[in-house]
């Protein structure tokens, strides 16, 4: 078993989730300066960061122009280790030179997308539709970790497709001795319409513990890691919900939006009716759009306004400034926009 940087992570440790269209290359630059600063140690700031999921099969058979675009969504910043990038795919050869590109591209892990509903995902036999074919996923995972090298692989799920089936998934995916599989706590047919189930999280650690100890797992060394996700609120929450379970760590995704300083466990952000925190607050809103702009121009603007509406909330006046930033088009409006709100305070 490769496990790579997880082996290094203080533990409990905390995963940034990989949201398409949220978590792109500008917020995640965003995220490590207000999060981890340029410290850069993984020991006192103990989170991983993931890319954007990115089509494998895109990467080797787009034309030259649109795997521009997906090259676009695998760029990363120095600060940002360790950093992983997340593929999907429904064919093992995509897979393979997907993650092979991921290690000449630097990256520090390879992981694998197998719990995305989205229905053109699961067409391809890529997401959660893994989760119904167990000799394919296999095959899925044999194949990055060909492509990865000296890179871990890892996995990131649900409990099932249209009903919990852990008990039987799980296996099927430490078999491969995967480095860590990250479990979103729902089926795929729950979606995320209940509450997640962390109940389920500390069976899964059960289950990697009792799959360590049997004969199949041979002179393996170590233990595959389990992250859990799902219903995280902020840090203090995670660490309990890790508490509990026994799990490893945790992966953050809704709570990140509006929110860049998450991982930083600090309160200077928290309180949005202090004039002077809230001023703050938008000016790293401001720095995130340019940041945007400048670095993703094959993008669209309207990606950034699912942001305002939860940097924007919670004080007076929050409402009429959030309509004014709807109807932004560029970077230079929004500035504009926050500076006569700002001289308001």
């Amino acid at each position: 078993m490769n496990s790579g940087f997880w082996d290094k992570l203080t533990k409990p440790f905390f995963v940034l989730a990989p949201l398409a269209n949220v978590t792109d290359a500008a917020f995640r630059r965003i995220i490590v300066k207000y999060s981890k600063g340029k410290m850069g140690d993984v020991r006192r700031h103990p989170f991983v960061m993931y890319t954007e999921f990115v089509s494998a099969d895109g990467l080797v058979l787009a034309p030259e122009e649109g795997r521009k675009k997906l090259l676009a969504d695998l760029m990363y910043d120095e600060l940002e280790r360790p950093i992983v990038a997340q593929f999907f795919s429904g064919k093992p050869d995509m897979m393979e030179k997907a993650a092979r590109l991921a290690r000449e591209l630097g990256f520090d892990g390879v992981d694998i997308n197998m719990g995305c509903p989205d229905r053109a995902i699961e067409k391809q036999g890529a997401g959660a539709a893994h989760i119904k074919n167990p000799k394919l996923a296999q095959e899925i995972i044999y194949a990055a970790m060909e492509g990865a090298g000296p890179l871990p692989v890892s996995v990131k799920t649900r409990l099932g497709y249209n009903k919990d089936e852990l008990e039987e998934w799980l296996p099927v995916l430490l078999e491969t001795k995967l480095a860590a599989v990250i479990i979103h706590a729902r089926t795929r047919k729950e979606m995320s319409k209940v509450p997640a189930r962390w109940e389920r999280i500390a069976r899964a650690v059960e289950i990697r513990n009792e799959f360590s100890k049997g004969e199949a797992f041979g002179k393996f060394e170590g233990k595959t890691l389990i992250i859990g996700n799902g219903d995280l609120e902020n840090l203090e929450d995670a660490r309990a919900r890790v508490a509990e379970s026994g799990a490893d760590g945790a992966m953050l995704g809704r709570a990140i939006f509006g929110n860049p300083w998450l991982f930083s466990n600090s309160q200077e952000y928290e309180n949005r009716l202090d004039p002077v925190v809230l001023k703050k607050n938008l000016s790293i809103m401001v720095e995130h759009t340019k940041l945007f702009e400048e670095i993703l121009p094959h993008k669209s603007f309207a990606l950034m306004k699912k942001h305002y509406k939860a940097y924007v909330a919670g004080f007076e006046g929050a409402s009429a400034l959030r309509a004014e930033l709807m109807e932004a088009e560029n970077a230079s409006e929004v500035e504009r926009i926050v500076q006569r709100f700002c001289a308001t305070l």
